[in-house]
């Protein structure tokens, strides 16, 4: 696995049909298409702030019939920014999206207010050192481990997400 592909990394984590998931910037829906498919009965709340990719995400959705995707167009560095129910999700991913966050602690108190007791933050960003990506703003597996654990995450284990990618997965305490 050289770059980052959303199924691999998903195939690392107990994912049971039925359970209810949200993809913080979601873009145009490349992690949360293979999650819907894995959920298959379950739900996913694909939120980002852009209307144009949440329209890309849209057509996507009706091309392959993933009618278990909910889009939602929010800033998630507001208070209650998803408009998700509190306590209603069993995983959230935030993929390359700490790096383009100035408020990234929002962003974790957004997941942690959605997330049930015990559920699961998946969090994936470009490595410090890869040739792609934005390098003024990433920030290492390190930084992003002490930061999320700060919001009060435990660490539950590292996923293999490609040469250019860290991943961790973590839960809700």
């Amino acid at each position: 696995m050289d770059f980052l592909n959303p199924e691999q990394v998903l195939n690392q984590i107990d994912l049971k049909e039925g359970m209810t998931a949200a993809d913080f910037g979601c873009g145009a829906g490349g992690w949360a298409l293979p999650l819907a498919k894995k959920l298959r009965t379950g739900k996913v709340y694909a939120v980002d702030i852009q209307a144009e990719a949440l329209a890309a995400l849209r057509a996507k959705i009706e091309m392959v019939r993933a009618n278990n995707i909910r889009p939602i167009q929010a800033d998630l560095t507001q208070g209650l920014g998803s408009s998700i129910q509190s306590g209603l999700l069993d995983l959230v991913l935030l993929t390359n999206l700490l790096f383009q966050i100035e408020d990234k602690d929002q962003i974790l108190k957004e997941a942690k207010r959605v997330l049930r007791e015990g559920g699961q933050l998946l969090v994936t960003d470009w490595k410090t050192d890869s040739p792609f990506g934005p390098s003024e703003k990433r920030i290492s597996a390190a930084e992003g481990l002490e930061l999320i654990e700060k919001a009060g995450f435990q660490i539950e284990k590292e996923l293999r997400a490609g040469q250019y990618h860290w991943a961790l997965l973590f839960h809700k305490v």
